[in-house]
Formats: structure tokens, sequence, C-alpha cells
């Protein structure tokens, strides 16, 4: 993302013109490992569907993803959602565009619980979706689902609970039928808010959901 004057790196510091990032630190930003599963963007042989993907199928069709989730790029998902560094949502954005772009009738960011967005002030996912609905003019809904339960952070738990933590925490007020949805979020770890979200817009009509993540976390 351009901005009107001269400014610092928010990584290292150092000059970095009308960007965000100098060279030196965009460069360093860990890419993902290809080739990868299409559906869940972890690494696999020959791209085809992981061993897990095939042995128990995701409610989500897709997944495109930019980088992995791994320093640096951490601490700007971190600077976005806890230090109010909005500038970082049109960042995200423009790097997703500049990769694989889904094609789909909605994008939908995955929301926040309403405590969390209180607490919060913004959903990161929603400043990320609005300047790809612009660019890609795509519709953009952001009233039609919603999180209503309040559960424990994810990074909080281990990753065989996230699934639980999240059962029927989202609620779609709108027919979906025969839409292709295109779900917009910051990090997608296990999967499994995702993999909630898309369960509840396909029981609403979706017929595809691919997620739109700019980082996806890797197990070593």
């Amino acid at each position: 993302m351009s901005v009107l004057l001269p400014q610092d790196c928010l990584l290292c510091g150092a000059a970095s013109g009308a960007t965000l990032l100098c060279p030196a630190c965009t460069a360093a930003l860990p890419p993902l490992a290809t080739p990868r599963c299409p559906v869940c963007a972890l690494p696999a042989p020959g791209g085809e569907r992981c061993g897990a993907c095939l042995k128990a199928a995701p409610d989500f069709d897709a997944t495109v993803a930019v980088w992995r989730y791994a320093f640096p790029l951490d601490k700007l998902v971190q600077a976005l959602k806890f230090e109010h560094r909005l500038a970082l949502a049109g960042f995200f954005a423009s790097a997703l565009c500049a990769g694989p772009q889904p094609a789909g009738d909605l994008l939908m960011p995955v929301p926040l619980a309403p405590a969390r967005l209180k607490e919060r002030g913004f959903n990161q996912a929603v400043e990320i979706a609005r300047p790809l609905a612009r660019k890609l003019g795509i519709a953009l809904s952001l009233d039609d689902c919603r999180r209503t339960l309040e559960t424990a952070p994810q990074t909080s738990l281990p990753w065989k609970e996230r699934r639980r933590n999240v059962k029927n925490a989202f609620e779609c007020r709108t027919d979906l039928t025969g839409k292709s949805i295109v779900v917009i979020d910051d990090v997608m770890t296990t999967g499994a808010t995702l993999g909630e979200f898309a369960r509840t817009l396909k029981r609403h009509g979706a017929v595809k959901v691919t997620n739109w993540v700019v980082a996806r976390a890797v197990r070593d």
C-alpha cells in the first residue's frame, strides 16, 4: 500500500519510502512451501489433496494463502490486530490480489464475537476485505452472518480442542442457495474456525466456500 509521505519500515525501522516495509523485510516474509494441498494449503506431494483432507474432508472446498504464519509476518498480523496499524489491512489486501484470485459471488469476512469486536474496535478480516471488494468488484457481505458464541481464543487451546471450541459459533441470516462464497481472514491455523464457518454457509445453500487468507500456519 502506498502512502503520501516517506516513512520508516514497520519491521526494522529503516527508510522504506512510500511503502510500509523496506525491500529487505518484504523479501524476508516467509513464503508457503509448494506444492501444497488445494483444499487446506498445507504442503502436499504433487499439489494433490493431502491425506488429512482425503480422510476427513473439511466443509470448505479450497484455501488460497500468501505467506506462512511465521516470523516476521506474525509481527505484522499482530500489529494490525492489537496495535491498530490499519494501513496493514491494505498491504495484506494488495498481497492477496497479487497472487491467485478465487472466483466467487460474495466476499465474507469471518465475523468476530461481539465482545471481542467491542474490545478491539474493528474486525481485521473486514478491513482486509474492503479493499479487495473494491478492487475486484465483488459484493462484500458484512451483515448476513454473525458470530453468536463468545469462545475462548483459539490460540489458547490445543490443536485438537479447537474444533469443539467453535462448534455452532456462527449464525447466517440469509439464503445463499447456489452462491460461491470467498471467505476472508488474516490467519488460518488448524482450519477449525474456517471449517465451522463454511459448515454454516453450506447449511444455508452455499455451493462452494473458498478461504482466502493472508497467512497459513504450518506445524513443524
